[in-house]
């Protein structure tokens, strides 16, 4: 029988006198390609030996979904559709690469929104069928911890982090502590018990009138505001290493409400900036704890809530032990972080089937 073809999509197959590596790789270089859907970014990337990207495109939905206050699942599955290969396309072109120049395709398998992640998946799926290429599926969580190892072709190399490591992951999804004694080895130490604090970011944005994302937009605003003016609760739960963030999004509510009683007008500058104190006062607080229980060598803050500004400063101002917090480009979703695990994965001997499913609640524990 005859072999089948190969994928056809141009930038994916380029004619010979497409543009090629410098130099050849040494027999020691692994690249993986990696794709992403998990919820509103559409995204490929192209990276070398787990750490050196050599391509990222990410394809935003922001502006398509602010109208909603939020992600729209179906808005976004349909929008991903129509991007995903153009946007594979791109990262090969920018890594200045045919398909057949890399090693493997990883793609994230979940957590996340299932119609996204169909089809990023299934994308992934028919070049691996198309190419002969390995098959990697990839927890989105152990990406974002992946993505602190990474760096810029051009850009200046730095020390792997040592473990033990306390990592914590804050997204507008998940906010969690998570023990990496080694790679792939992890342990769940806490995690949210209701809202995560991206969640709790955009709650509070849209309540205070500032739109979406939250994240940014509340950022923005606290530049200009006190974080002492109004004192927020910090929910500690003592004896765990769980967050809550429910009772200070409530506080914020209520403080609002009093306001708007006998004020036409908010002090929103200082409510988010007092807000923002005290989600980012909860996260290291605990995370600086938790650290110097378990005698970490490093800390990461990885997900999209990390390239919070205030977070980033209080973090490194109060370890004591080196601090590794990803590019601002590399916080939010995108596939150089799952590349990232997955040549981890690659070199682990992993290689999953064509029949491998989305599993949209995947924790890390379980990876």
């Amino acid at each position: 029988m005859d072999n089948p073809p190969r994928p056809s999509i141009s930038g994916l197959r380029p004619s010979a006198t497409a543009p090629r590596p410098s130099a050849h790789a040494s027999p020691s270089t692994v690249r993986i390609l990696g794709v992403e859907s998990s919820c509103d970014e559409t995204a490929a990337a192209v990276i070398e030996n787990g750490r050196v990207f050599l391509s990222s495109v990410v394809a935003s939905q922001v502006d398509l979904h602010a109208q909603f206050g939020g992600v729209y699942p179906e808005v976004a599955s349909r929008q991903h559709i129509r991007t995903i290969y153009p946007i594979i396309e791109q990262a090969l072109a920018q890594a200045h690469l045919r398909l057949e120049d890399v090693d493997g395709i990883a793609a994230t398998r979940g957590p996340g929104l299932p119609g996204s992640l169909v089809v990023g998946l299934n994308a992934a799926k028919g070049l691996s069928l198309g190419s002969g290429l390995p098959l990697i599926g990839i927890n989105h969580l152990e990406a974002h911890l992946y993505s602190a190892w990474l760096y810029r072709q051009d850009g200046e190399p730095f020390a792997e982090p040592q473990f033990p490591i306390v990592a914590l992951i804050v997204s507008g999804g998940h906010t969690e502590l998570v023990m990496m004694s080694d790679h792939l080895k992890y342990e769940r130490l806490g995690a949210t018990l209701d809202d995560a604090a991206g969640e709790a970011f955009d709650k509070v944005a849209r309540l205070l009138g500032l739109g979406y994302p939250g994240g940014p937009l509340i950022q923005k605003t606290a530049e200009g505001g006190n974080p002492l003016a109004y004192k927020f609760p910090r929910s500690w739960l003592e004896g765990s290493w769980n967050f809550s963030f429910s009772g200070l999004k409530t506080s914020v509510l209520r403080q609002v409400r009093a306001l708007e009683a006998h004020s036409s007008s908010l002090p929103v500058a200082d409510l988010a900036a007092s807000f923002q104190a005290a989600v980012v006062d909860a996260l290291v607080t605990k995370t600086m704890k938790a650290a110097e229980h378990y005698g970490a060598k490093a800390i990461l803050v990885v997900g999209g809530v990390s390239a919070n500004k205030a977070l980033r400063e209080s973090v490194k101002l109060r370890s004591t032990v080196p601090v590794y917090i990803p590019h601002i480009s590399l916080c939010t979703d995108n596939a150089a972080m799952i590349a990232g695990a997955g040549y981890y994965r690659y070199a682990a001997g992993q290689r999953d089937s064509l029949d491998m499913d989305v599993l949209p609640n995947w924790p890390l524990t379980e990876v």
